[in-house]
């Protein structure tokens, strides 16, 4: 599948968003803090806000941005959509009780946190549900996307209570450890079945099964088309070996080292966001270019 960055950059930037606010709720009703309130939501929303603007405009079209939130009892997009404007709710009342009422909105914020979560399973329900994916068509898709918010956000709280409060728990970084180690063990076991021998092949797409040795006889069309630009996209299995292994080593590896290290230097918990979030955007992209789409056997794949 032809990776698009929109929907790379809002997948990563908005899940990591809606993590925050995940911690931010679960932390403030351990230990509020005021001030932490006043820069995490407002950061948050805008990490939100971006992610959602990209997506919409991969849309290309505002009609079709309205459209996709009609379609809720069936589309898992639909879905998506309304709970991500549904969260939006929550989350601006507890920036107005943050700075108006100089009070941190506990209701609201466990609401806003909800929200967020259904947002993030929604989004990984997207690809989880499309069958002709066989790389997406797993539980494993929808646990990777829910790991990654919630061991983003992890990094973004840890680096945003170094920041502005100087401190941060013990056990607050062991979670996000350990949370990131989830992930990588989710992201290796993904691309282990994405590897895994079996799938659709040209015999099961055109039905005949086995009876038959079938093979490609002329491709359905001449020239390049829609299908076999964005359906057809490729990634060399050993540039794909790499980045893997570069993806890794930005959002879990580094991350942990500089979450051991920021207790004794705390300037150094933003590099871990930094780094995060660029080894979830080369994560992003692989998640789409080694995805095979089972037209494509229609055009020469061999398997899908």
């Amino acid at each position: 599948m032809k990776p698009a960055f929109s929907v790379i950059f809002f997948t990563v930037l908005s899940g990591t968003g809606y993590g925050l606010i995940v911690w931010l709720a679960a932390l403030g009703l351990v230990a509020p803090d005021l001030g932490i309130a006043r820069v995490g939501y407002p950061l948050a929303f805008v990490m939100i806000s971006a992610g959602l603007l990209s997506s919409t405009l991969h849309l290309k079209s505002p009609a079709r941005a309205r459209h996709a939130l009609s379609q809720w009892r069936t589309s898992w997009l639909s879905r998506e959509g309304v709970a991500a404007l549904a969260t939006f709710v929550p989350i601006c009342a507890v920036i107005w009780g943050a700075f108006m009422d100089a009070a941190i909105w506990h209701v609201a914020a466990v609401l806003a946190a909800l929200g967020a979560l259904l947002t993030v399973a929604c989004t990984g329900m997207i690809y989880q549900s499309i069958r002709a994916v066989r790389a997406w068509a797993t539980p494993l898709t929808s646990i990777g996307y829910l790991l990654a918010a919630l061991a983003g956000g992890g990094v973004a709280a840890l680096a945003l209570w170094t920041t502005v409060a100087g401190t941060t728990g013990m056990a607050t970084t062991i979670v996000t450890a350990a949370l990131l180690l989830a992930l990588m063990g989710t992201k290796i076991q993904w691309w282990r079945n994405l590897e895994r021998p079996g799938g659709s092949t040209i015999g099961t797409a055109t039905g005949l099964g086995d009876a038959a040795d079938v093979s490609l006889f002329e491709r359905p069309h001449v020239t390049e088309n829609w299908l076999t630009d964005e359906m057809g996209f490729r990634v060399a299995r050993k540039h794909a070996g790499r980045l893997r292994r570069m993806a890794l080593g930005l959002m879990i590896v580094l991350p942990v080292l500089i979450l051991l290290m920021a207790s004794g230097m705390p300037l150094l918990a933003p590099l871990a966001v930094l780094s995060f979030l660029l080894g979830a955007f080369v994560e992003r992209w692989l998640f789409f270019a080694e995805a095979r789409h089972a037209v494509s056997l229609y055009y020469g794949a061999s398997h899908a």
